[in-house]
């Protein structure tokens, strides 16, 4: 247990980790779900417990309830059901491979917001039809939880990114990803009409946000940088709080060889260099990095 724990710190120790940060903090609510439901209901045979306080932090399109949970339009996307586990892990894999694309192409950062951006816009989504669709009022007191609408949005950005990018697939063999994201637009837009609307819902509204992102992007736009902003002023009141560092000089000692004369640079580049890296490829595509900006971003990688 305690390496598992040590694996779950050293993720969250590293920088430019978002993928696996997400996965691990999707699968540690679940892991912690799943034992106060076991707790609540096999040692006080109050599992209605459970229930009650999932309530409020699973998303509700009732405005009146809504208006009373706001956080819900977030905290819905870090919570599965239990039983039966088929509903994270399809989540997790897809969280996965996609994501792993867009981190690759747009970093970490952006990466995130597009998790945090996918399931706001899918929990709106979801607001807006049960409350002026009158097919949908009928189930307005419907609660909605799990990654899917997140999960939608970096799939259809990296979709949107770099459409010809190539799955090979188990019994299938090797499927561009513009039509994996088109099948899953297809069943979400057939589940909109069924027994789990709210979920189809927020998956249109997550696939929209997604191919949006990665438009606006392009054009120079980074819908993310709210998000951003309130994390770097967390960020900034954590750092008043922490003690001061006694920084040590030292000089490291000089190589036999100029190490530009190999063609590379022993330090790593810094975030602004890489962040210029990004912004290039989500404008113009990874081939149009020079050799020297493709090694900088490996190096960054490395870190």
């Amino acid at each position: 247990m305690s390496g598992i724990l040590d694996d779950f710190k050293d993720a969250f120790a590293k920088r430019n980790n978002g993928l696996i940060q997400l996965i691990w903090l999707n699968v540690a609510v679940y892991v912690v779900m799943l034992l106060v439901l076991i707790c609540l209901t096999v040692l006080f045979k109050k599992s209605e417990l459970f229930d009650s306080a999932l309530s409020y932090l699973s998303l509700t399109p009732a405005l009146g309830t809504f208006l009373y949970r706001p956080w819900t339009i977030l905290t819905y996307s870090f919570f599965h059901s239990v039983n039966p586990i088929a509903h994270l892990l399809p989540n997790m894999l897809m969280l996965y491979w996609f994501g792993a694309i867009i981190q690759e192409f747009l970093g970490s950062r952006r990466l995130i917001n597009l998790y945090i951006l996918g399931a706001i816009f899918g929990g709106i989504f979801a607001l807006l039809a049960f409350n002026f669709i009158p097919y949908y009022q009928s189930g307005i007191a419907t609660t909605i939880i799990g990654a899917s609408g997140s999960v939608m949005a970096i799939m259809f950005a990296a979709a949107t990114l770099a459409p010809d990018y190539t799955f090979f697939l188990f019994l299938i063999g090797p499927v561009r990803i513009k039509y994996i994201a088109f099948f899953f637009f297809l069943i979400s837009l057939a589940g909109a009409i069924g027994v789990n609307a709210g979920g189809g819902i927020v998956h249109l509204g997550g696939a929209l946000l997604g191919y949006l992102y990665v438009k606006q992007l392009q054009r120079g736009y980074d819908w993310g940088k709210p998000i951003d902003v309130i994390v770097d002023f967390f960020k900034g009141l954590g750092k008043r709080n922490e003690k001061p560092k006694i920084k040590v000089a030292y000089r490291q000692k000089e190589s036999s060889y100029n190490s530009s004369s190999v063609g590379m640079s022993t330090g790593y580049p810094d975030e602004d260099e890489v962040d210029e890296i990004l912004d290039k490829i989500s404008r113009s595509g990874y081939e149009s990095l020079t050799k020297e900006e493709k090694q900088k971003l490996f190096k960054a990688s490395q870190k």
